[in-house]
């Protein structure tokens, strides 16, 4: 028997989050990361088993839940590894559906896939679209609410702080971050990466303020470092700086480390035109 093997990379919270006014839905702009993934194996056999190896990404309930939704099959065992954990607001969930999916060989577009996964647990990241970064996506709703210019560049270092939190879909309690939208638009489009990096750190100030936690090292260390700005995930524990492309200082690994920061990430974003 073959095996098949699909690679879903993930993110690192969210550049915005928040309501589109009172009462609106709950979106965002994610922060794409290749350097976190989930990778999933699929061994044909009678019956099917999900294996997560340990981290509870998708149980046999979910996976046939989303096969449901999709109208496909897949008999057989499933294998997933995530290089993130779940709950920290990197994407693990909804990678090891989207995995899943395309295991399976679903035909569907993105959008209809976002539907399917929102279905099957009533929240999605973005994760299934090519460029996830340039939406404005209602993630409750796997509605894409706006399409935003390309990122500018910027190099991002971060990694996990406190306990670790999984989305709850009714999860409704977020500021306001209508007035964010058009001067994000105006940053991205002018290609200023401090610009955006300071409206990242808007909304997640707004965030903390709401939400907490309370003596959140993120932006203590952005100031210490001379981060243009910061990003966090509004459900669960990354954290990350954002820095102008060149601009990271050499030792920053160790700074977030002694912060409370673990399982630190590197990578790089936007400057693709």
């Amino acid at each position: 028997m073959s095996a098949a093997a699909v690679r879903v990379a993930g993110h690192f919270g969210e550049f915005l989050q928040g309501r589109i006014g009172p009462g609106g839905p709950v979106a965002l702009v994610t922060l794409p990361c290749p350097v976190l993934a989930v990778t999933a194996r699929h061994v044909p056999g009678p019956g099917l088993a999900v294996h997560g190896a340990g981290q509870m990404l998708l149980g046999p309930a979910r996976a046939r839940r989303l096969l449901t939704a999709l109208r496909c099959r897949l008999n057989g065992r499933v294998m997933l590894r995530a290089t993130m954990p779940a709950g920290g607001g990197a994407g693990a969930s909804t990678a090891a559906l989207v995995a899943l999916a395309r295991l399976a060989g679903a035909r569907s577009g993105p959008h209809d896939l976002a539907r399917a996964c929102v279905a099957t647990e009533g929240a999605s990241d973005p994760l299934m679209f090519d460029v996830p970064e340039r939406l404005l996506w209602a993630s409750r709703r796997a509605v894409v609410l706006d399409r935003l210019p390309p990122l500018p560049a910027l190099d991002v270092v971060g990694g996990f702080y406190g306990p670790h939190r999984r989305t709850e879909a009714r999860d409704m309690d977020f500021p306001d971050i209508a007035d964010l939208i058009a001067p994000w638009r105006a940053a991205a489009e002018a290609g200023d990466g401090a610009a955006v990096a300071a409206l990242a750190a808007e909304s997640a100030r707004r965030t903390l303020a709401l939400r907490g936690p309370e003596g959140d090292p993120t932006e203590a260390l952005a100031r210490a470092t001379g981060a243009a700005g910061f990003v966090i995930a509004h459900t669960g524990s990354a954290r990350a700086l954002l820095f102008r492309r060149g601009d990271m200082p050499e030792d920053i690994a160790a700074t977030l480390r002694r912060a409370g920061l673990r399982g630190n990430v590197r990578f790089e974003v936007g400057g693709k035109g």
